[in-house]
């Protein structure tokens, strides 16, 4: 079939169990592509959250993101080369359920604003204005958990 989607695996833990594979894949959009500032990409928040790697078939890395303790999802980030494959989709349903399992009303993000859309399509919506971070337009959306 021609427009299969490729398998994708996603792994939820802890930052020792998945710091190699979520920092390569953070390096390599944050860093490399955005030019966010390495020391304001890794944060002492990284030891405390959830984290969830996206892995093709073979095992590469292909996306991560990061569930706080008080509900916030962050760190979204999927290689150029997996983008429009559904694997943005896959971890921030993964990070839902498990804020949803650890018991949070709501959920918070602070979206890149190309990337509001997105977010649109898994229930976040808009609260307040856009305002910079790490030289990038965001906005802070939200979701309530039923």
């Amino acid at each position: 079939m021609a427009n299969e989607k490729p398998e994708v695996r996603i792994s939820l833990g802890t930052w020792d169990r998945l710091r190699d594979d979520a920092s390569s894949v953070r390096y390599d959009v944050f860093v490399v592509e955005q030019n966010v500032p390495p020391e304001v990409e890794m944060d002492d928040d990284d030891a405390v959250s959830v984290h969830a790697v996206a892995y093709a078939a073979d095992g590469t890395p292909l996306g991560t993101g990061r569930l706080l303790p008080d509900g916030h999802i962050g760190r979204m980030a999927v290689h150029k080369r997996a983008r429009g494959m559904g694997v943005g989709g896959l971890l921030l349903d993964a990070l839902i359920g498990q804020g949803h399992g650890d018991g949070h009303r709501m959920l918070v993000l602070h979206a890149q604003t190309h990337a509001k859309g997105f977010y649109e399509a898994h229930g976040f919506r808009v609260e307040g204005d856009e305002f910079m971070e790490a030289g990038i337009a965001h906005v802070v959306m939200t979701r309530v958990l039923g």
